[in-house]
């Protein structure tokens, strides 16, 4: 159920009732479903002392206007924190949450499975900035206690990892954190509130790259960031003093998108998990590292924790060399090469996390290829994967009589 918005009489709603109703007001814009997109820099006040104290609904462009307002509204319910902010990208949303509770001799937790451009902003900018970071295992639950200095300030968390996907014991994390009045951010952008409510379990900030999911159709980049109570306003500010901003076009095309959420994140989910399983019994196939799969490592916490999968997930082959795997991937009609995810169409990239860990080890014992799952018919991208798959050519095993 969705968290009743503060200043309204609107009920709690379930989660898809409030996707397609929350952040609209028809009746301001003489009955168009949809908020208009609103440009503009400049904004008039009537007199001089409105102007000085500011007391229009809005006050310059960049502090807001009807198109931004509307999805931070309707993702702010969706969330069911204290309020939202939205910036250009997944990327900032991740640096501007962080930089709205680090100061200069803090000490940071990250995630060591964090996407690769994440670990530049603590290692190059957060550095600069006089701020420590200690990349920790996924899989640490309350042992991260362990790690805390007097100046740990923050926790950052990702599950599942976005490549390899292990999953996390977020409250075991969360409780520990509190032992120490430590923050936790995690970035929800897999799961979306829709399948994982960080807020329900005591994270502070939930940060989503909105390129994905919440666009829905790789049209636009969007990072949203939501705040509980206690940081809202911290994380406002910040925001502001960045002078960060999106355009009103792409928030548009954020909220159209979030109004189909629930109907397409479904269907990623139904093929997704029926591409999983024809794979996991393919010969070339060592393991599938889709954690709604009951083999799957980290299931048991996706199970208990999720409400539901996405159409992302990672396979590792079994040895073959690289000609072989680009063979496969080049082979591929329906699954595009390019990086991001969450829209409607299907893609395919070759990764390797060995080179970007540093307190784990990445050895899964093969190739390893990470597949999002599209609103294509599952029987057509099935089809298309077998067709790959006959360009894999095994390596062969070593004459150990030589």
């Amino acid at each position: 159920m969705s968290k009743q918005p503060k200043g309204t009489n609107r009920p709690a709603y379930a989660s898809d009732t409030t996707l397609v109703n929350a952040g609209r007001d028809p009746q301001r814009f003489d009955g168009f479903v949809n908020v208009p997109v609103v440009r503009g820099s400049t904004v008039l006040s009537p007199t001089v002392h409105d102007l000085e104290h500011h007391t229009g609904r809005y006050s310059y462009g960049r502090r807001g206007n009807p198109s931004l307002e509307a999805l931070e509204t309707a993702l702010a319910e969706f969330e069911g924190g204290a309020g939202v902010v939205l910036t250009p990208s997944g990327l900032s949303a991740v640096s501007t949450a962080l930089l709205s509770v680090l100061e200069a001799g803090d000490h940071l937790l990250m995630v060591d499975t964090a996407y690769a451009p994440t670990r530049r902003v603590c290692n190059e900018v957060l550095r600069r900035f006089g701020i420590e970071t200690t990349y920790y295992d996924p899989l640490i639950g309350d042992g991260i206690a362990a790690l805390f200095r007097p100046n740990t300030r923050a926790i950052f968390m990702e599950s599942p990892g976005s490549q390899s996907f292990e999953m996390q014991d977020v409250p075991a994390i969360v409780a520990a954190a509190a032992t120490a009045d430590i923050v936790t951010l995690i970035d929800n952008t897999w799961a979306t509130p829709l399948y994982f409510r960080p807020h329900a379990f005591g994270v502070d900030f939930s940060i989503q790259a909105g390129t994905k999911y919440i666009g829905g159709h790789s049209d636009l980049n969007l990072g949203t960031i939501s705040a509980n109570e206690r940081y809202y306003k911290r994380l406002r500010t910040t925001h502001g003093d960045l002078g960060l901003t999106v355009a009103p076009e792409d928030a548009f095309l954020a909220a159209r998108g979030l109004r189909t959420l629930s109907v397409r994140l479904a269907r990623h989910q139904q093929s997704a998990l029926t591409v999983a399983r024809w794979l996991a019994g393919r010969p070339e196939v060592k393991q599938v590292l889709h954690p709604a799969l009951p083999e799957a490592p980290g299931h048991a916490i996706w199970a208990r924790d999720f409400t539901g999968a996405s159409g992302l997930f990672s396979v590792v082959l079994k040895p073959a060399a690289k000609p072989s795997v680009d063979a496969f991937l080049d082979s591929l009609a329906l699954f595009g090469l390019g990086y991001s995810w969450g829209g409607f169409e299907s893609l395919a990239i070759p990764f390797d996390c060995s080179t970007s860990r540093t307190a784990t080890r990445w050895a899964p014992g093969g190739p390893t290829v990470r597949l999002h799952i599209g609103l294509e018919d599952p029987a057509d991208l099935i089809a298309d994967l077998e067709q790959g798959l006959r360009h894999l050519a095994p390596l062969a095993a070593p004459d150990l009589g030589k």
